[in-house]
């Protein structure tokens, strides 16, 4: 199917199920833009988006960064492409690559990604825009080809057209060799047909990975911080983390700090900011990666105690955390959007809802403004209610098949928003609407929490095979009809010291539980976590090393 420029007058809408980003989210962090008489905000972008009378086309769009702060680039390219492309909206994101550069090899690893963007700009005019805002960001197009540069945007596909010029070829000319485009590409599209070499973009990363001969020099990145406290803005200060089972060789370790009276395992112990402080310590010398620092009891029956009193428990902590200048990652345990904003003014780089997003209708729209790592949980009802809401009979039983499809629901929300899909943590939410036997189940078959599709059980829908990229070969697959895939985003578990673990031992004391705490751990790494949240960090982190070379 082959188009030219000329025939775009004409061309037919191509519609597209994915929703539409919350652009008025992140339209608040970015610069005016410099290109229009009057500052455009993402409401605006929008309604000149839906009220233009040209059609409407979709072009994938690559990431690229390896100079200053790699991370903090693209997603200031998010920013423009959400608020400062014409009658344009981005409505799809990948994950994150760290890849090796290629053609000049002598240079700064680089930071991948890819986006889908709906847009009424025809292709060169479109390439001339992605030009503008490569060079607003400090891109200079008189450097050597293919060197280093704060940002690079390109056109990969747009709708089914081929096209050569003298300025611009689609589908990209080098994509088939590019293993660092193809690969994100293929998070958002694996269909795409490229017609000039008769293969879609799926079949096109397969023939690169597994018969090319090509190195595989792109790993999977996951951030866990987003900026640097301490030192200057022009330093890199982001973390990045490889969190996929595949690549993933040292299990992350986030250590818990409950600044709480009333945690079920450790309240009234970090009561005091001295007290927090020193403890945060301690858990770093044992070996944390992360801290995750709360001031709201989430165990059965908690009773809320406001978002005032959570700030005043949480931010002071955190401020003295940076102050003494340990740029450890550090998240905030919430489901308040007014207590993660000022955990992450005062230094919090993550943000762990245990409710995903559902309690309050603000923390999405935060999250994607500021552009921080998000821990989505399963969780059902609230702390008060939550061991009543551990029925799945809607699923057949099934706690892992609700759990997915409860949770892709949260995913599909969050992307929806705006959140970048690299951004999005999940965590299966052991002992939150789960009864002891359900716990034990999810960590058993933690692996298909992330699966393409699980196994039916007896009675269960079945779909049939249907072909395509995406196919699975087995037989006997549950129609789930989920919200969003959940394939390869990064997991975390936090099983430590809880109840269930108490049933199964006979020991009543939360404090007594370590070793039952060690098996869950390794269950989870062999499951596929790439994060474990535990409180006894010193035992933990040596239960996920051994665990790390059994299972990794």
């Amino acid at each position: 199917i082959t188009r030219s420029i000329d025939d775009f007058s004409t061309s037919s809408a191509l519609t597209s199920g994915v929703a539409s980003l919350n652009l008025s989210a992140v339209a608040s962090v970015a610069p005016t833009p410099q290109h229009s008489g009057s500052p455009v905000t993402g409401a605006s972008v929008v309604a000149a988006f839906n009220d233009a009378d040209a059609d409407t086309h979709s072009a994938y769009i690559a990431l690229g960064s390896n100079i200053g702060d790699r991370l903090a680039n693209l997603h200031q390219a998010l920013v423009y492409l959400n608020t400062d492309l014409p009658q344009s909206r981005l409505v799809d994101t990948s994950f994150l690559y760290e890849t090796a550069p290629m053609y000049m090899t002598d240079q700064p690893l680089f930071l991948n990604a890819a986006c889908k963007v709906q847009t009424k700009l025809e292709p060169l005019m479109l390439l001339e825009e992605l030009k503008r805002i490569e060079a607003k960001m400090g891109r200079d197009f008189t450097a050597i080809r293919n060197g280093p540069r704060p940002i690079d945007l390109d056109i990969l596909f747009y709708d089914e057209l081929s096209m050569e010029t003298e300025k611009l070829t689609i589908p990209h000319a080098l994509l088939h060799e590019r293993r660092f485009q193809l690969g994100p590409l293929c998070d958002i599209n694996t269909d795409l047909m490229h017609h000039r070499l008769g293969r879609t973009s799926g079949a096109l990363n397969r023939h690169l990975t597994t018969h090319s001969g090509a190195p595989n020099d792109i790993v999977k990145v996951t951030p866990l911080k987003t900026r640097n406290h301490t030192q200057s803005s022009d330093v890199e200060g982001s973390v990045v983390k490889t969190l996929s089972p595949d690549t993933q060789k040292k299990t992350v370790a986030m250590g818990i700090l409950n600044c709480t009276p009333d945690s079920f395992s450790d309240g009234g112990q970090h009561d005091s900011v001295v007290r927090a402080v020193e403890h945060a310590q301690e858990l770093l010398s044992s070996g944390a990666d992360i801290i995750d620092i709360g001031g709201q009891s989430t165990r059965p029956g908690a009773t809320q105690v406001g978002v005032e009193a959570e700030i005043e428990r949480v931010v002071p902590v955190i401020k003295r955390i940076r102050e003494l200048g340990i740029e450890v990652p550090i998240s905030v345990d919430t489901f308040h959007a007014d207590v993660a904003a000022a955990a992450l003014d005062a230094g919090a780089d993550i943000v762990n809802d245990v409710t995903g997003g559902h309690f309050d209708s603000q923390m999405l729209a935060l999250v994607a403004q500021r552009q921080c790592p998000f821990i989505i949980m399963h969780m059902r009802g609230n702390p008060s209610t939550m061991t009543t809401m551990n029925d799945y009979s809607e699923y057949d039983g099934d706690v892992i098949r609700g759990t997915r499809f409860e949770l892709a629901q949260r995913v599909r929300a969050a992307l929806d928003a705006g959140i970048p899909r690299w951004n999005i943590i999940l965590d299966p939410g052991i002992g939150f609407a789960k009864e002891g036997v359900q716990n034990f189940e999810v960590l058993r078959r933690l692996s298909e929490l992330t699966a393409r599709h699980i196994r039916a059980a007896s009675g269960a829908a079945i779909h049939p095979s249907t072909g395509g990229d995406n196919q699975d070969s087995e037989e006997g697959l549950i129609d789930e009809n989920l919200a969003t895939e959940l394939v390869d985003y990064p997991v975390l578990v936090g099983s430590s010291r809880k109840r269930f673990i108490g049933h199964a031992t006979g020991r009543t004391d939360a404090k007594d539980r370590v070793w039952g705490t060690a098996a869950t751990v390794t269950a989870a790494i062999q499951g596929g976590a790439g994060i474990v949240r535990v409180h006894d960090v010193a035992e933990m982190v040596d239960v996920a090393r051994v665990s790390d070379h059994i299972y990794r």
